[in-house]
């Protein structure tokens, strides 16, 4: 499972962030879609940083939702291949307590983004291939 590719269990087609977006904008989506990072890509879709729910919040102190995300992404960030192993994508996770990677090609081009529920739901499925929550055995009396 560890050996298994990112490809194969990576969100193909995320959500994504553009640097000209307003802040309250990129909030109104995060919050929308439940999502607590994005990826900020350019119009080809290379990838730019990462918006984080906690840039929005520290922006938000300074009443300044007509910010662009440009402004407060953050454009140090670690990012994987397709390629790259799960075990590497685990072994980041751990190590650097964040959530989601950026999965990109060798042109820089985003192609999937992997968090760590991803990580655990391959793990989980590898031990576990049918549910074993709400099987029909179980009964509540």
């Amino acid at each position: 499972m560890m050996n298994e590719e990112v490809r194969n269990i990576m969100t193909k087609n995320p959500v994504v962030a553009k640097p000209n977006q307003t802040i309250q904008e990129i909030y109104e989506l995060m919050t929308g879609q439940q999502i607590q990072q994005l990826p900020v890509v350019s119009e080809d879709n290379k990838l730019l940083g990462m918006v984080t729910a906690y840039d929005l919040l520290k922006a938000e102190k300074g009443h300044t939702a007509a910010r662009l995300v440009s402004e407060i992404m953050s454009t140090k960030i670690v990012k994987i291949t397709p390629k790259d192993k799960v075990g590497t994508a685990a072994e980041l996770f751990a190590d650097k307590r964040f959530k989601t990677l950026p999965v990109v090609n060798l042109q820089n081009e985003l192609k999937g983004v992997v968090t760590a529920f991803d990580v655990i739901r391959c793990a989980y499925r590898e031990e576990y291939p049918r549910p074993i929550l709400y099987k029909d055995e179980f009964a509540y009396n």
